[in-house]
């Protein structure tokens, strides 16, 4: 079962895979941004671009049920457009993700990434969720940890691959394989006890220089608090290969 059966017409279907951990019936925030992206790659596509930003902006609770996607060229351009695509569900605005494409350059210019690479992917290990947790996105997706833990707070490195399809019959993107995991960097890398406090981030912004490969995505992140109810949490994004871009959410940071 995929994350999301296409119905057709822009419509969509969410399985019990999209569930978020906090509550039954809402969607953690990965499979939004990942179906945005898949949004994204698809309104007039062109073998001449690269897509090198996504915003996600999570509007709402997203529902584990019937969605609509529609998407367009904001900004059209020869070397860089702004794509838009809105998730809705039952009439109401959802998600909105907006993406800059930009032209691939015939140049072999290179300059080699800054960012230390990944640990080694780690072998496979039963290690299952914190007690209470609802079932879901969590179980959908195999994490091995480099370092830390979603139930130890601090910096975290975890390699992640999604075990199903994010639409039925669909091989996913690399992009969308990232944006699928992307989301979880202020989960994996908590600084606050999840039943005392919120951490939640309205939006995901990943910056991406380099398209991914390959199954897994290894998120390097770290989350910082400061006093006034806001928080950031970052993560180095990469493949197998290497460090691939940045990602980044803001945070709100209240108690429960």
């Amino acid at each position: 079962m995929a994350f999301y059966s296409d119905l057709g017409g822009g419509r969509f279907l969410a399985s019990a895979h999209t569930n978020g951990p906090w509550a039954e019936g809402a969607q953690h925030g990965g499979p939004p941004s990942a179906l945005l992206g898949r949004a994204v790659e698809r309104e007039s596509p062109r073998e001449d671009v690269l897509v090198a930003r996504v915003t996600v902006e999570i509007l709402g609770p997203v529902p584990v049920g019937e969605l609509e996607v529609r998407s367009r060229v904001a900004r059209p351009g020869r070397s860089v457009e702004l794509v838009e695509a809105v998730l809705s569900a039952g009439g109401r605005d959802v998600a909105r993700a907006a993406a800059w494409r930009v032209l691939r350059s015939p140049d072999d210019v290179a300059v080699p990434p800054r960012h230390a690479s990944p640990p080694p992917l780690p072998p496979a290990a039963e290690d299952p969720p914190p007690a209470g947790w609802v079932q879901g996105y969590v179980q959908a997706v195999e994490w091995r940890w480099a370092r830390g833990h979603f139930a130890t707070a601090g910096p975290a490195t975890v390699w992640a691959r999604q075990r199903h399809p994010l639409v039925d019959g669909e091989e996913p993107s690399g992009l969308q394989r990232l944006l699928l995991v992307a989301d979880s960097g202020n989960g994996v890398s908590s600084e606050l006890d999840p039943r005392r406090h919120w951490f939640i981030n309205p939006e995901l912004t990943v910056h991406v220089h380099r398209e991914p490969v390959g199954p897994w995505v290894c998120l390097d992140a770290t989350t910082t608090v400061s006093p006034g109810g806001a928080g950031l949490a970052t993560s180095v994004l990469s493949d197998q290969q290497g460090p691939v871009g940045v990602g980044a959410q803001a945070l709100l940071v209240a108690s429960r």
